[in-house]
């Protein structure tokens, strides 16, 4: 674990380089990943999205491991709307330890609002001018990473929460953290996670529905 907080924190500079280089519309996040509940660590700019040290991951599982151009531990230019209407435009990097477990994530939120403003301007100033052709890549699949991902996640969830004494209303708490943040969307989770917390497939299977329900 000592190695894994070195590693994350030898990013920080990174992250202030980066924000400073960018400008205040830059916001950059570094996540410890071995602390799912909690993972964010450092923020700068963080006035973008709001992010605070001591929150958990949002966009991670649903979007950035769930997209098809997600490979080579990173996703660059997926964006998403802020609570107050504006769109940000992200990356994310996984952050590995010496034995290639992933322990972390670096995100850059940049708000672009500014920017489709000023696009928005050129675009009925200027002469339209013909589509860019698509590039065309090639669809690289690494399935088999991405689920390795998210069972180190839901090994690092359990494990920061589970005790001897665990309360059915505590296992049901950490489904809907992992439900609210998409873990189950991911093939073969809830075996995964029964298997871990000692309970059947339809126990929690159950747990969702109530949760749902609610």
């Amino acid at each position: 674990m000592e190695e894994s907080k070195k590693i994350l924190e030898g990013f920080i500079p990174v992250a202030k380089s980066n924000a400073k280089m960018f400008g205040p519309n830059c916001e950059v996040v570094i996540h410890d990943l071995t602390h799912p509940q909690s993972s964010v660590m450092f923020t700068v700019n963080n006035h973008v999205t709001g992010r605070e040290v001591g929150q958990s991951f949002d966009h991670l599982v649903r979007t950035v491991l769930q997209d098809e151009d997600f490979k080579e531990d990173h996703l660059s230019g997926y964006t998403f709307t802020t609570e107050d209407g504006r769109l940000i435009r992200s990356s994310t990097s996984l952050i590995r330890d010496s034995e290639r477990k992933v322990i972390g994530a670096y995100c850059v939120n940049f708000d672009v609002d500014a920017l489709n403003r000023m696009q928005k301007f050129m675009d009925d100033f200027l002469p339209a001018q013909a589509d860019a052709q698509e590039v065309a890549h090639e669809a690289d699949e690494d399935l088999e990473n991405v689920e390795e991902i998210v069972d180190q996640l839901i090994q690092q969830i359990i494990k920061n929460s589970v005790h001897p004494a665990m309360k059915r209303h505590e296992k049901v708490e950490l489904i809907r953290f992992m439900e609210e943040k998409g873990i189950f969307l991911m093939k073969g989770s809830v075996e995964k996670v029964a298997s871990l917390l000692g309970i059947s497939k339809v126990t929690v299977y159950s747990y969702l529905d109530e949760i749902k329900n609610k």
